[in-house]
């Protein structure tokens, strides 16, 4: 099977968050800094498989009796 994923974005947008010291503080994102999904792929693709299947067997197994 194939699967294709779109790629995530940087948010540009200003937005609020904490310091380590627990100051507000506003933070904003300059430049590109998209994460490659590619690596995380793979497992969430197996895993959502495995839950369409069981689902699936449940589903016919609820008609069958």
């Amino acid at each position: 099977a194939r699967v294709a994923f779109k790629p995530t974005s940087s948010i540009l947008t200003l937005r609020q968050t904490v310091t380590r010291d627990g100051a507000e503080t506003d933070l904003r994102t300059r430049g590109r800094h998209d994460p490659c999904v590619a690596l995380r792929g793979v497992p969430v693709v197996e895993a959502m498989a495995a839950c369409v299947l069981a689902d699936a067997m449940l589903r016919h197994r609820a008609q069958v009796g």
